[in-house]
């Protein structure tokens, strides 16, 4: 961890384990923003438990420059929220529109299986918007989250635990990416649970 990240989260208490789980918000620029609360999902082992074994995980493959690869992670979605069978998933959806003013619709839900699965920076599309909310619900093993301006440069490091939401607000799709990266010990299982809108313009 950088002197700037260790300053930043002593500043917003975002690294400190024994942080008061209460909501903090850091603008990564004019435009860009990230919230971390922690604890947001106080029941998330069971969750996880539910998802493990429910979710139909697949593992896809993508173009990365001039050759397919296999995703180093497993994947599953929920195109429509409200026909999901796990009812936690559907009042997370409930709770977190009210929160942010947008309609959260459909989820798609990232498998970590151990510390040699990862996701390359990137970021998300969601339809190319200019500005989008997209809330990230953590289930599991605590992992680093990472994000840095797409034009390069120092990144920010998140340490997100089970039950944790991270939300990423304004432009950051468009000028910041982030990614899962690997880690260097034994890792258990860890699940992200993205959710978004396809029927609202802000997210």
């Amino acid at each position: 961890m950088s002197s700037f990240e260790r300053r930043l989260g002593k500043q917003l208490g975002l690294f400190d384990a024994s942080a008061p789980a209460e909501r903090s918000r850091i603008m990564l620029d004019a435009t860009s923003w990230v919230e971390h609360v922690p604890s947001w999902a106080p029941d998330e082992d069971a969750l996880l438990s539910v998802l493990l074994n429910v979710a139909g995980w697949e593992q896809r493959q993508r173009w990365m420059y001039d050759k397919m690869v296999v995703e180093p992670r497993l994947t599953a979605e929920y195109p429509v929220l409200a026909k999901t069978p796990v009812s936690s998933l559907r009042a997370m959806g409930e709770r977190l529109s009210s929160e942010y003013g947008v309609v959260y619709d459909r989820a798609w839900l990232n498998l970590y299986r151990d510390h040699n699965d990862s996701t390359a920076w990137h970021a998300d599309k969601l339809g190319r918007r200019e500005e989008c909310v997209v809330p990230v619900l953590s289930l599991g093993e605590t992992r680093r989250f990472l994000m840095r301006p797409i034009a390069g440069g120092r990144s920010l490091t998140f340490l997100v635990k089970g039950g944790d939401l991270l939300v990423m607000g304004g432009s950051c799709q468009r000028d910041w990416v982030h990614c899962v990266p690997k880690e260097n010990g034994p890792a258990e299982a860890r699940i992200s649970v993205n959710f978004a809108s396809v029927q609202s313009t802000n997210a």
